[in-house]
Parts: structure tokens; sequence; C-alpha cells
């Protein structure tokens, strides 16, 4: 499938302001994140409920894509393991997903706890995971409360152009991308954790499964 196959949902993520620079914090007080543009369109693709809410945000400069997500969560589920992948599993998270194309041959995915736990892997379609992988260069603050997390992230703009995932059209650059959340939550009848699943865009598929080309979107680079 070739980008032209698809009209994809768009994110525009603004250049930081000559002379300044971001300082990630876990905390969202860098003032540069006044001037990026807020995402708020995040559903539930498989029940018919509304999400607690979910924001998203990003800038860029010559250097690094920085990303921050603010989660609404009175809930905060946070499991124990003996790896990072245990813990990982089966916790609340933020995930961010970018693409070499939407053949997803690869792609790559990072996902961050409210912990500021990492788990990052390259994927080949469908669900080939290279376990093996970490994200070059990438930086991670988080920030927990009694209403939610706050997760930032900082990736090189290089990471991108050796990946081959920084893209470019008449227009200018961008990456194909897909944002994600797992909601999870305890039960209050003492059963199994309940697991929900945030997207900004419905894959339109059965079973839930993030890892299907219809789940990306662009986030395109702008002055």
């Amino acid at each position: 499938m070739s980008l032209s196959d698809q009209q994809l949902k768009y994110y525009h993520t603004k250049r930081i302001k000559a002379g300044l620079s971001l300082t990630l914090d876990g905390c969202g007080d860098d003032d540069c994140w006044h001037t990026a543009n807020v995402l708020t369109d995040f559903t539930f693709p498989w029940t018919q409920q509304d999400p607690p809410a979910t924001e998203f945000r990003a800038l860029w400069n010559d250097d690094s894509f920085y990303v921050r997500f603010d989660v609404t969560d009175t809930d905060v589920v946070l499991a124990e393991g003996a790896d990072v992948m245990e813990k990982m599993i089966g916790s609340d998270r933020v995930e961010i997903f970018f693409s070499t194309g939407l053949e997803l041959n690869p792609y790559y995915s990072i996902e961050i706890d409210p912990r500021g736990e990492v788990l990052d892997y390259e994927t080949r379609y469908h669900r080939q995971m290279n376990w093996e992988w970490s994200c070059e260069g990438l930086e991670v603050k988080t920030s927990l409360s009694n209403t939610g997390y706050i997760v930032e992230g900082e990736i090189p703009m290089s990471t991108f152009q050796k990946l081959g995932c920084l893209h470019e059209d008449n227009v200018g650059s961008y990456l194909v991308a897909g944002l994600y959340r797992a909601e999870f939550s305890h039960d209050p009848s003492g059963g199994p954790v309940i697991e929900d699943w945030i997207s900004w865009i419905d894959p339109q598929i059965t079973p839930p499964d993030f890892h299907v080309p219809s789940s990306f979107g662009t986030i395109r680079f702008v002055e």
C-alpha cells in the first residue's frame, strides 16, 4: 500500500522558535509547549464508551522531535515483573509507532509507561517483532499524579533519517505514525485487570490490533 492509496489523518507539529530550546522535565512545564498544537482526537475503537482524556503535543527543530502525552487516569495500573517486557505488557502506557511506509516493512514502536519504563522494538507486518532494537538517542521523562500522568520524549531527527522514516513530498517532511494508549483499570471485584485500548485513528478491524496500516496517520513538520 502506498501513501497515495489512502487519505491519512494528519497532525501538524510546529518548529520551535529560533533561539529557543526545549528541556524535558516530565511535567510539561517548558514554555515551548504552549506553542504546540494539541491533539485530543482519541477514541476507544473497540468499546462503546467515552474514553478518558488524552492530549498529544509535538514540536521539532533541526536536531530533535519532541512529544508529550497528557493522560487523564485516576486508576493507573503498574505491573511488576522480572524485566521491562513483563512490566510494560501489564501496565497503562502510551505508544508511538513510526514507519518506513504503509507497508509497515519495517516500522518502529516505542511504548512508555508512567514510571518511564520503555519498551522499544522494530517490527515487520504482521507482528514480526525484533526485540533487540532500541531507539537511538531516545530520551524520556515522566510524572505521575492522582489525576493521571505525563510522558515526554525526545528523538533525534537523525534517527528518523537513518531508519528511512523521514518522508518528503512537495509540501515538506512528515512521518507515517500512529498514536495509542493502553488504558487498563483494576476490576472492583478483584478479577483480572481490565484492558482497553485507545487510538488516534480507528483501525476499523477486529479483534483489537494497532499493528495494522489502517491505524497510521501522518505527523507533518511545519514551520
